[in-house]
């Protein structure tokens, strides 16, 4: 607001504001069970609900992703634009990622009917869906499932768990979530606890390797 004051020439300067501390916000994500549960009761969303829990899109990228942006033959997709607030522009951040495509979600992604082919990967027809649309198939399949109600922000954030949870870099996972900065993806690090000490046990290792080397010089 400030900003556009300066630019509007309201004010003559800029006032020093000081941001206010705050605990990080919890978020919840899906266990390894109940992704599958959620998968196992989508119906026809299944394709979808499993591009998100498999690539991380945020809910805009997903409604927005063209077909002309995947590429199944060598399992990759390119997220160029997304949709906020039922208007289609860049994703944010204002550039474009590579995700790669696991080999279920290309299946899946193969196995769409081919009237389903036609400009947005998730539309209706050449339409594009809208937030309302999807959000009550998602609550259903979670009913379904047996877990409480969660919405598509869920999937990008249990995406980005089992990554940790499965020892994948931190740095990997910004790249992957379109994240600006590491900051950002550190909100996952406390979900790989062993991971950090297996890395200090390599220091063991190596040095019971060194006087290995030591012994048979």
């Amino acid at each position: 607001m400030f900003v556009v004051a300066m630019d509007w020439n309201l004010i003559s300067n800029m006032p020093r504001v000081r941001l206010l501390k705050t605990t990080a916000p919890s978020f919840r994500f899906l266990s390894f069970t109940e992704s599958e549960l959620v998968l196992a009761n989508a119906g026809e969303w299944r394709t979808m609900i499993l591009v998100a829990l498999r690539t991380g899109l945020r809910h805009g990228e997903l409604l927005a992703l063209r077909w002309e942006d995947v590429d199944v033959h060598n399992s990759r997709l390119v997220v160029r634009r997304t949709v906020w607030r039922g208007e289609e522009g860049t994703p944010k951040g204002g550039r474009a990622r590579e995700v790669p495509l696991s080999g279920e979600a290309v299946e899946a992604l193969r196995q769409l009917p081919s009237r389903f082919r036609k400009s947005y990967v998730f539309g209706a027809g050449d339409r594009r869906l809208t937030a309302g649309e999807t959000k009550w198939p998602l609550w259903m399949a979670c009913r379904k499932a047996g877990i409480d109600r969660c919405g598509w922000h869920v999937l990008r954030h249990t995406f980005a768990s089992h990554l940790v949870m499965k020892g994948v870099a931190l740095k990997a996972v910004q790249e992957l979530l379109g994240h600006t900065t590491l900051e950002m993806t550190m909100r996952y690090a406390h979900l790989s606890p062993e991971v950090r000490t297996d890395a200090v046990n390599r220091l063991d290792a190596q040095v019971g390797a060194g006087k290995e080397g030591e012994k048979a010089c």
